[in-house]
């Protein structure tokens, strides 16, 4: 097979650090088309589904790409800007601070960009900018801070395979998880305490992760530990009594079992059990999202409402507070650690190297 080089590519060529921030993705428009080609790649993903293919293609095929685009193409309409998606936009801002936080240190040493794992910009157009322009480091920062098979790793997968058609690969490191990161667990009490002044406490904080099959638990995936260790930390930051806030999973799809307990149960439960009043943080969600802004912004609010609720508050994602960013910028320092980020000189030698090479046939 032929491998990609650089286009126009010069041995004098600086060479560069760079920082891709990744996110879950994004449909191009909320329409039956655009969420039917969206939900194909995401879909297909066998650390999404983990099915036998020739079954899976069927059901995926036959039935859900029939059914569930229009469907999602719905829901996306209620979140969407005139901007864009919500989800995109978020992830644009958060990049853009990032940028200007490690230009001011490092200068144009190190390159900032973001890719989504679906849709777009895809992972592979967005590495091949960055190599077009230098960049010998790469340092990937999925936008998980729990890390899980079906999110962290399958964007690996992405970068991996990208990398298997390239004749120059960069000196490579992932950031697998950053769920008790202290920065990370400061930044979510921030945006907890300022809900609290402007609204004051609810009966009961409900921290909701998307979840995933049982079975994914029980063949080894952490991300269950490493959420509840996340809600512990959060609690304990905040001061708060047991019995005053619950950690919950939503988002399950299909028939079998998934990590529990669920989020949507939980609410519709609650106000029989006396709790009237609840606050709603998603910790696992690094910026809104459909999942946030429509399933449990609206979604849920209104099963607890139905059941009997009198109040129900969803606490915003950090999306590019400046805490999120303090936190994301030491995490990348913290991962950059070893990396020389001044400028080198040896891309002339080289030049000069490959001169007299072909100087010689």
């Amino acid at each position: 097979m032929g491998y990609r080089g650089v286009k126009g590519f010069s041995h004098d060529q600086k060479e560069l650090t760079g920082v891709l921030v990744t996110n879950l993705g994004t449909p191009d428009e909320p329409a039956p088309k655009a969420l039917r080609r969206y939900l194909k790649e995401f879909l297909w993903d066998p650390r999404v589904v983990e099915v036998p293919r020739p079954i899976w293609w069927c059901i995926l095929n036959g039935v859900i790409l029939n059914i569930r685009p229009r469907r999602s193409a719905a829901a996306y309409k209620e979140v969407w800007t005139d901007q864009g998606s919500p989800l995109l936009l978020h992830t644009q801002a958060q990049t853009a601070a990032l940028q200007e936080r490690l230009h001011h240190r490092f200068g144009e040493n190190i390159m900032i960009e973001f890719a989504m794992r679906y849709g777009n910009p895809s992972i592979t157009s967005v590495i091949e900018r960055m190599q077009q322009a230098g960049v010998r480091r790469l340092l990937v920062l999925p936008l998980y801070p729990q890390y899980s098979g079906a999110t962290t790793a399958s964007t690996f997968d992405a970068v991996a395979e990208d990398f298997r058609t390239r004749r120059w690969l960069p000196e490579l490191r992932v950031v697998n998880h950053y769920h008790d990161e202290p920065a990370y667990i400061d930044a979510l009490a921030a945006s907890v305490e300022a809900h609290w002044k402007r609204h004051g406490r609810a009966d009961r904080l409900l921290m909701s992760y998307h979840g995933i099959p049982k079975r994914y638990l029980l063949q080894g995936d952490p991300y269950f530990c490493e959420c509840h260790k996340t809600s512990r930390l959060l609690a304990e930051r905040l001061g708060l009594e047991s019995g005053s806030w619950m950690t919950t999973f939503q988002s399950r799809f299909g028939r079998e079992e998934w990590l529990k307990p669920y989020t949507d149960e939980t609410l519709k439960g609650f106000p029989q059990q006396g709790v009237k009043s609840v606050q709603v943080i998603c910790p696992g969600f690094s910026a809104d999202c459909l999942e946030t802004i429509e399933e449990i912004g609206q979604e849920n609010r209104e099963y607890f409402m139905e059941s009997g609720g009198e109040r129900y508050e969803y606490i915003p994602a950090l999306n590019a507070e400046p805490t999120h960013i303090d936190a994301l910028e030491k995490l990348i320092l913290k991962h950059l650690q070893g990396w020389d980020l001044s400028p080198a000189d040896e891309g002339k030698k080289c030049q000069k190297l490959a001169q007299d090479q072909g100087a010689e046939r």
